[in-house]
């Protein structure tokens, strides 16, 4: 703080001016902090501190000496009245200048949109004059027709694969009926009970039977005079049909449609013929088909080394039986 030499009270009001004008520095330093709080973007901020930055110079300039306080609001007044009349003025001079240049734009564009127009209608007269003159030279144009000779097969044609899939489908319902047909057909089928001797029957099955079934159904015949059979269940037999183990889970079918074949003889034909290892040439294969035999688990675990039975394997649809010899008869 400057020193002031003279008389005392001379210093005491030089003081007080002293301390009013700080008073009314502060004071628009509260309203500057005010109106910066107050205003939220950026830009707006910038112009107001601009223009309280300029209002803030302009007052510094104006003043000299010691001024009183309500001195200084007054020029402070005056300052920022000036200072905002000039800025609305050229904010009104700013508006007017855009305003200027919409109304110059609108001219523009009524002006481009006339001449448009005209040329709109020119081109119709035009237009209408040249149809004329083309309906006066009409020459009727030659379809163009396609060439009959032409291979076209393999062209996509939707109606061609939609006849295709028709024919496919009945084709495939055709086939499935006729195979139910022959699952439904009867079957005789001539088996071995084998406990070391045979003791030959036969059954009626469908085609369609599966191994297990055929195997119930030969428990019910044989139970009456095999004793050993009327605890047991099918799960404890099994059926060997040239020298092939069948698991129960096959049916008849299963081997007629694949004309499977076995060691000694065919899998798909169940009469009975004599053992083409019994009589004539063993090594020569035919077209007879032997009783399958039906056995006990049990026996075949307890016989499985001698012959017959150690002859015996399961059945395997991967495996070729097409060759076979008969090396157990040479022994």
């Amino acid at each position: 703080m400057a020193h002031y030499k003279g008389a005392a009270s001379e210093a005491g009001r030089a003081m007080q001016l002293i301390k009013k004008r700080e008073l009314a520095q502060m004071e628009i330093e509260f309203r500057k902090k005010k109106i910066e709080e107050d205003l939220k973007l950026s830009n707006i901020e910038n112009k107001f501190a601009a223009h309280y930055d300029a209002v803030e110079q302009q007052l510094k300039t104006s003043t000299i000496g010691l001024v009183t306080l309500d001195e200084m609001k007054a020029k402070q007044e005056n300052i920022v009245k000036e200072r905002e009349r000039k800025l609305a003025q050229k904010q009104a001079e700013k508006e007017r200048e855009q305003q200027r240049q919409l109304e110059a734009k609108q001219a523009e564009k009524n002006r481009q949109k006339k001449q448009i127009q005209a040329l709109s209608f020119a081109f119709e007269e035009d237009g209408e004059e040249q149809e004329e003159e083309e309906e006066e030279e009409i020459v009727p144009v030659k379809k163009i027709r396609k060439n009959p000779e032409v291979d076209t097969s393999f062209l996509p044609d939707r109606e061609r694969e939609e006849q295709e899939t028709r024919l496919r489908e009945e084709l495939r319902q055709e086939w499935a009926a006729k195979q139910s047909s022959l699952k439904e057909e009867d079957i005789d089928i001539t088996f071995s009970y084998w406990d070391g001797s045979g003791h030959r029957r036969t059954v009626r099955m469908k085609k369609g039977n599966s191994i297990y079934q055929f195997l119930q159904r030969c428990l019910e015949t044989l139970r009456k005079e095999f004793s050993e059979l009327k605890t047991v269940t099918a799960d404890q037999l099994m059926y060997v049909k040239e020298d092939l183990i069948l698991p129960q889970h096959y049916t008849f079918y299963d081997f007629i449609v694949t004309k499977a074949r076995g060691k000694s003889g065919p899998l798909f034909m169940f009469d009975a013929h004599d053992d083409i290892r019994l009589i004539g040439d063993a090594s020569v294969e035919k077209e007879d088909s032997h009783a399958g035999k039906v056995l006990l688990r049990s026996w075949y675990e307890r016989n499985k080394h001698i012959f017959p039975a150690s002859r015996w394997e399961p059945f395997d649809p991967t495996k070729s039986y097409d060759k076979y010899t008969v090396k157990d008869k040479k022994k």
